[in-house]
């Protein structure tokens, strides 16, 4: 899996070149608007709810003796659940949403690392903007369900010393596999159903994880990194995910 991780950060130095050679920036001006509008929104409201949530926290303390420490604690604590959890939000709604948008993309990108035309690949499986938006939606609430799952008990224990070392890393981890699974559904679509695709991707962990490692690398870059982070990530996505697909037919064959 670690071999497929680092093969899929890789896949990120090729991204700028093979945009520009593409000549696809312009297919990303409305992702990026989304982009920008989501993390706008999530901003503000993680701004305002990370106080309220600490304080309702601090309730659950009843005793006088340490009361302030536990309020500071919970304060911070419930600042950062809110944080990961908008992170969560963001992720999962901008894919969701840039999904008539980046399949396209996407699309152009297969066509000329396997050297076919547009018209033999649209013989998989031809979609409309509708239907891709659909999945998209559908690809993402499912993920969104289960990444929630999983991030509420790691936040639980974040808040136990040592510990919350282990559980920060599987946090980040969780959070980087949901997202490399977007990317690169905007190629599986094309070849697969949503079953398979859920079966894909569970086959190859390490091009998700690798994938949405940069992404959420690029979300630590302020302003530039929302604007960055879908054209560069989608593009590394579907070179590794045209490559593993590849790789999978030649094993049927």
């Amino acid at each position: 899996m670690v071999k497929s991780i680092l093969s899929s950060i890789k896949a990120y130095t090729q991204s700028f070149s093979l945009i520009s050679k593409l000549k696809l920036w312009r297919y990303f001006f409305i992702p990026i608007l989304i982009s920008v509008v989501t993390a706008s929104v999530i901003v503000f409201i993680t701004y305002g709810w990370s106080d309220n949530v600490g304080i309702y926290i601090s309730k659950i303390w009843k005793w006088e003796w340490g009361k302030q420490t536990f309020t500071s604690i919970s304060t911070f604590m419930g600042g950062i659940s809110i944080v990961i959890i908008g992170l969560i939000l963001y992720k999962h709604i901008i894919m969701a949403l840039s999904a008539p948008f980046m399949s396209p993309v996407s699309e152009k990108i297969e066509a000329h690392l396997s050297g076919v035309s547009l018209t033999e690949i649209h013989q998989h499986r031809k979609t409309s903007f509708s239907e891709q938006l659909l999945r998209g939606i559908r690809i993402n609430i499912r993920n969104l369900a289960k990444e929630l799952l999983f991030t509420l008990p790691l936040l639980v224990l974040s808040i136990i010393p040592v510990v919350n070392i282990l559980s920060t890393v599987l946090l980040f981890l969780l959070q980087a596999y949901y997202a490399g699974f977007g990317n690169m559904d905007y190629t599986l679509e094309r070849h697969f159903n949503y079953k398979e695709s859920l079966h894909f991707v569970g086959k190859h962990k390490g091009l998700a994880i690798g994938n949405g490692l940069v992404f959420m690398l690029f979300l630590l870059i302020p302003v530039l990194g929302i604007i960055l982070v879908l054209p560069f990530s989608v593009t590394a996505a579907t070179i590794k995910t045209v490559e593993a697909i590849k790789n999978k037919s030649i094993d049927d064959s």
